[in-house]
């Protein structure tokens, strides 16, 4: 079975050196619960919960799947009894208020505990991760009744949540749904339509199960314009909040999957289902995008989890599968054949792993910090910095994560060799929950078009400059330190171009608005590696700063420095293929007719 230690000392590392997270801590309201002691004690018993009740289920989850009999789906044995013991820990509301049943930590500290669930049983952790999204959507947009009913339930894990988007005929492009809503004499609507690809859409976790709908209204508009949100309980509450009467909605079939095996993805029926409308008529999407952007961050956290994971297994491996001599000569002449760490394109592979987990880190951090701010920052001045620069992280978090954690379980595979490709030693379940990582809660695509579309070019690229001259500033900072002039240069160089290639895509997409498609998945990509590299380098100067001061731990941040030299001169380069293509423009993509496809191979 696989094994997991959570990465403490980096998580430490990250928040308490690299990021001053007891600082930020101090700057929040009721920041004061969450010192230094406090948040490693949290994390230190997440650590235990990961490694001792969820990960000896994801295997045998993962075999075992979901079952669906007579409307009601059985999880996979100890899933049941994991949530309970979830739920009577007080994980759910770690981060909520205190008001509505929560702890009132900060967000950031329930995301860090997010990447041990899910490098250790992502498809269980998907159960309690929409709850967060459905009670952020009810907390910003639901009246006081709706709150009242569902968010304290939510917050404590006695009820769970879903999102209920994608129907049969639309995706992405929820302006197509066919859902309905029609009015009833009490206030409330009859729902009735299908969705489908619906996570934990129905399950025996809890007693009760509260679905965020997209439906239209009959008066309507047309597209986008015209969906509204509401609130679906499996069972309507009843005057006390209990579960009450069964609603007009079940499960019609469980999802075949490549992954995520041990979560029910649903195809969901409503029949006249009473819901309650959230937020304004006509005006759901808006309110649906508060929990899909929880969602987008929780994915990339998810590609993160999954990156370690593999990372750890395949290192193990590494250490003790003996296969052949080293190419300058044997390493372990008391043995047969020297273990395969030895190996430089090993190492390439571990390393590889190894960047983007910390790397991914840094920025799932970094970004938390953000979320902090936006949700309870006091300082005008700085939720006004926070918020954009939040909208513009959080697709390179979702997209590129789930991008490189997608290769980084593919190495972990190859390190294996023919026995990764074997279920036992599971690292083929890492890959293939990882697949769907890059898909759901938006493709990596999606994602792209938001990011160069919607976060960089709409505003003609004045968030972006935000965040390129905080880069700017820390390599001038460092421009005389001869220590950092390794990695102040090539990023000072990338941090320019990166501005030149906004530019360019910006004056090319002024006569033909099929640049920005074209250029959109290169630039996120480019975007992710210049955003990890400066997080690198700020680990690297504080890591010399460590070392200058006499650390007791100095092959830690050795080990730092080096993982960043390795991510600077092995991985960033790729970013001149990036920026190559982005300047080929739409003209080669765009050339053939979609009948030109097809030729070669017509009958």
């Amino acid at each position: 079975m696989p094994d997991y230690q959570a990465p403490l000392r980096d998580l430490r590392f990250v928040m308490d050196e690299l990021l001053d997270y007891p600082a930020h801590y101090a700057r929040l309201p009721a920041g004061e619960e969450a010192s230094p002691d406090v948040v490693a004690a949290i994390l230190e018993e997440g650590a235990r919960f990961a490694r001792e009740v969820l990960l000896p289920l994801n295997q045998s989850g993962d075999r075992e799947g979901c079952l669906l009999e007579g409307g009601e789906v059985k999880t996979p044995r100890g899933f049941k009894a994991a949530y309970r013991q979830y739920v009577e820990g007080g994980w759910p509301g770690l981060a909520a208020d205190p008001a509505q049943g929560g702890q009132g930590l900060p967000p950031s500290l329930a995301m860090a505990l997010s990447e041990m669930i899910c490098a250790t049983n992502l498809a269980w952790g998907m159960y309690p991760g929409l709850s967060h999204g459905a009670a952020d959507a009810l907390r910003h947009h639901g009246t006081e009744d709706q709150k009242a009913t569902y968010l304290t339930k939510l917050v404590e894990g006695v009820w769970t949540g879903t999102m209920c988007l994608t129907e049969p005929h639309c995706g992405t492009d929820l302006g197509l749904i066919k859902s309905r809503a029609v009015p009833t004499e009490d206030g409330a609507y009859e729902i009735s339509g299908t969705k489908i690809f619906i996570s934990a859409g129905e399950h025996d976790l809890a007693e009760n199960i509260v679905h965020l709908v997209l439906a239209k209204l009959p008066d309507a508009p047309e597209g986008s314009r015209g969906i509204s949100l509401f609130v679906v309980p499996k069972y309507l509450p009843t005057e006390t909040g209990e579960p009450g009467a069964r609603n007009g909605v079940g499960c019609g079939s469980l999802e075949h999957k490549m992954g995520i095996h041990g979560n029910a993805t649903c195809v969901m029926n409503f029949d006249a289902a009473r819901g309650y409308l959230v937020g304004e008529p006509h005006k759901g999407l808006a309110c649906m995008f508060t929990m899909m952007n929880a969602a987008r961050i929780g994915v990339g956290i998810q590609g993160l989890g999954l990156t370690e994971a593999s990372f750890q297994n395949a290192l193990a491996y590494a250490r003790d599968r003996l296969q052949m001599r080293a190419l300058s000569g044997a390493k372990a002449e008391d043995k047969p054949a020297d273990p395969i760490i030895v190996h430089p394109d090993v190492r390439r592979m571990l390393l590889t792993q190894k960047a983007f987990a910390e790397g991914g880190r840094m920025l799932v951090l970094y970004t938390a910090q953000m979320v902090d701010v936006v949700e309870h920052g006091q300082d005008a001045a700085e939720r006004e910095r926070a918020e954009p620069l939040l909208g513009l992280l959080t697709p390179i978090v979702k997209a590129f994560l789930t991008e490189v954690g997608f290769e980084a379980t593919n190495e972990g595979v190859q390190v294996f060799g023919g026995h990764g490709f074997i279920q036992e030693w599971g690292m083929e379940q890492l890959v293939r929950d990882a697949r769907i990582t890059r898909l759901y809660e938006g493709t990596t695509g999606i994602q792209a078009l938001d990011l160069l579309g919607r976060k960089v070019l709409m505003n003609q690229g004045e968030t972006l400059k935000v965040f390129t001259r905080e880069i700017h500033k820390f390599c001038q900072a460092e421009t005389a330190n001869p220590a950092m002039a390794e990695f102040v240069r090539p990023l000072a160089k990338l941090n320019a171009e990166w501005g030149e290639l906004t530019m360019g895509v910006g004056m090319k997409a002024m006569g033909d608005r099929e640049e920005v498609g074209a250029a959109s998945v290169d630039y996120l990509m480019y975007s992710g590696y210049v955003t990890l590299a400066y997080l690198f380098a700020r680990a690297v100067k504080q890591a010399r700063a460590a070392l200058d001061a006499g650390t007791d731990d100095a092959a830690f941040y050795r080990a730092k420095i080096n993982t960043a030299r390795f991510y600077f001169e092995r991985l960033l380069p790729r970013t001149r293929a990036h920026a190559r293509m982005i300047q080929a423009g739409a003209e080669p993509l765009m050339a053939l007719t979609a009948e030109d496809f097809g030729r070669g191979f017509e009958l």
